[in-house]
């Protein structure tokens, strides 16, 4: 009999209990959701256990503070962390998840070290290359979610805007996952229409600049969370990539070096990637507009500045 896939989700909060719902429901793989709230995590797996029988599935999750649990995981998905409140810096978030995201990291690490390790806390780009500092794992193993995200909310938009089918919509968004995010409007179309032949040039840069602040409009209306539901579809797309070594095209977090895309240094940054049961097996270098490489080149910088944040509070080392 085949070996069931198995796959870690750790933090039991809106987006790892909803990704872990999203890959058992979809009958991917076992899940094992961790949370140092040891019952969140038990309750939130009985319940969604409870309704296997209706779904039609018969895969496994169980909830836990233990992290022997985890062992031989195919998939590590670290969604720890906490999201900034009122009287918070950035240097306290950075300085909060870092803590945090290096714990559990070096946990998962410690009892499935074959692991492609997916990371979705913030600040992303950042937490992704701690996360690969801390464990040593290799840079290809190691990947960040937010170009799925992001680019899927370009898709809507787009699709919005033209009153079509967002299945219909390709969008492409790179660099950092922030304010300097680079939607690439000449690589986005519409059942392979180019999008500057259906939008305007003001119209395409209004959706730039939502897509920009997808999280942030989210987050205004719900007042006390952010969005989780777009955030784990797109985990489980990327989860579902490396399963079932689908070899796919996809925009995340991946490390790139010195040289590519014109960066003088090794850094994580969005940027095309193909994803496979290996993890990161090639990075697409893409053409871009003058205009695209000083955007691409400003979120670089930011990143560069968030990694420099992070090592002057000493949780790692260059």
């Amino acid at each position: 009999m085949k070996k069931q896939s198995k796959v870690t989700v750790i933090g039991a909060g809106n987006v790892g209990g909803t990704t872990a719902q999203k890959i058992i429901e979809k009958n991917l793989a076992n899940v094992v959701l961790v949370d140092i709230a040891e019952g969140l995590a038990k309750g939130k797996a009985l319940d969604l256990s409870q309704a296997a029988s209706v779904e039609g599935h018969s895969r496994e999750i169980i909830g836990t503070a233990d992290y022997q649990l985890t062992k031989d995981s195919e998939v590590v998905v670290i969604t720890a962390g906490v999201a900034r409140k009122p009287g918070m810096s950035r240097d306290d978030l950075l300085r909060t998840n870092a803590q945090i995201v290096s714990s559990v990291a070096q946990s998962a690490a410690k009892y499935s070290p074959e692991a492609i390790f997916i990371v979705v806390s913030n600040p992303l780009d950042v937490m992704t290359y701690l996360t690969q500092k801390v464990t040593g794992l290799p840079k290809e193993r190691v990947i960040g979610m937010a170009g799925v995200l992001d680019s899927a909310r370009m898709s809507f938009f787009i699709a919005e805007a033209l009153e079509l089918s967002s299945s219909d919509v390709v969008a492409f968004v790179l660099g950092g996952h922030g304010d300097s995010m680079v939607p690439l409007a000449h690589y986005s179309s519409v059942s392979g229409v180019p999008l500057r032949q259906l939008l305007s040039p003001e119209k395409i840069e209004e959706i730039n600049l939502r897509t920009k602040n997808g999280g942030a409009e989210i987050v205004k209306m719900l007042k006390t969370g952010s969005a989780f539901y777009a955030p784990a579809s797109s985990v489980f797309e990327m989860v579902s990539a490396v399963l079932t070594d689908a070899n796919k095209i996809l925009p995340a977090c991946a490390q790139i070096e010195a040289g590519q895309f014109g960066i003088d240094e090794s850094l994580y940054l969005g940027v095309p990637i193909v994803l496979n049961q290996d993890g990161v097996k090639k990075i697409i270098e893409v053409e871009l507009s003058e205009l695209e490489k000083r955007a691409f080149y400003e979120s670089a910088s930011d990143v560069k500045k968030n990694i420099e944040a992070l090592k002057n509070l000493a949780v790692v080392r260059s």
